[in-house]
């Protein structure tokens, strides 16, 4: 039974990470694009993704049609207007999304950004455009950082040059301490069902660090590559298909290398209750020392 328990939950985690999910609903975290802009001055500037598609999400290029314009109560139609009769010289389109930068120092696109894409700056003091190359989103939240300092947007060809900057060793560090917390979690329960002897815990730390290694870092993979949510979900399953897995080999182990008679269920009962306390103290890791600063 217990075989078949872990061939079905197995199975069911590979569709998952293997297969996007569709809602009918429109529903979950979206994929992201956050720029940074470091030693930006305060003159008036405002920013934008060009896209190479004319469509995404909820934003397209605008067609013409003046009764299709943005409300004007809501938009300076001026500085609207300056993008939209921007002509890119890659032939990237202006979705109709504009950024205050010069408040912000940011471009935050939250919603389905477009990628491949380009980072377009406007200053309508001096009516200036600043263009970057082409970048396309390489994680669920990508981020990327521009150092105005080494722009001379006077220069009759000023280019923005952005660099990633997602913190893969903030990442690395949140990986190492929910499983170090998880590992010393599952020991110290193991002392409250009396199986705080010398051989029953080296079987219980060499199977969590063995478990409990391969789970952080699919769902290392899987934050990176498909964001909170599904982080979650899949943090569920594993630990489901991980209590099967340690619960099987608790019995094993157990009855074999230990001369104490220690019942099933108890056997059982440890390693759910293990995995619940784990479960929990990983979440809480993820929460106070998250990927994303």
């Amino acid at each position: 039974m217990k075989k078949q328990i872990t061939i079905f939950l197995s199975c069911l985690l590979i569709i998952y990470l293997l297969f996007p999910i569709t809602a009918s609903a429109d529903t979950g975290p979206k994929p992201s694009i956050i720029v940074n802009f470091k030693n930006m001055g305060d003159e008036l500037c405002y920013g934008t993704l060009l896209s190479k598609d004319k469509t995404t999400g909820a934003f397209s290029v605008w067609d013409g049609n003046e009764e299709n314009m943005p409300d004007a109560a809501y938009t300076d139609m001026d500085i609207w207007r300056a993008f939209v009769e921007y002509e890119d010289a890659d032939g990237y389109y202006f979705l109709q999304k504009i950024f205050p930068c010069s408040e912000d120092k940011v471009i935050e696109w939250g919603y389905l950004p477009p990628s491949p894409f380009k980072i377009l700056l406007y200053y309508p003091k001096s009516h200036t455009f600043v263009s970057s190359g082409i970048y396309e989103k390489y994680a669920f939240d990508s981020y990327f950082s521009v150092d105005m300092d080494k722009i001379d947007i006077t220069s009759d060809t000023p280019l923005l040059i952005a660099e990633q900057s997602y913190s893969y060793a903030r990442e690395l560090f949140s990986l190492f301490c929910r499983i170090v917390v998880t590992i010393l979690l599952e020991v110290g329960v193991a002392f409250l069902f009396g199986l705080g002897r010398r051989n029953l815990l080296i079987w219980i730390f060499s199977v969590n660090v063995v478990t409990q290694i391969l789970l952080n870092l699919t769902l290392n993979f899987t934050f990176h590559e498909k964001g909170s949510l599904s982080f979650a979900v899949s943090y569920i399953l594993l630990e489901c298909l991980v209590f099967v897995i340690e619960s099987s080999l608790y019995l094993v182990l157990f009855s074999k290398f230990s001369n104490l008679v220690i019942p099933k269920w108890k056997i059982i009962l440890y390693a759910f209750t293990a995995n619940v306390v784990s479960f929990g103290g990983g979440m809480l890791i993820a929460t106070l020392i998250p990927v994303i600063s």
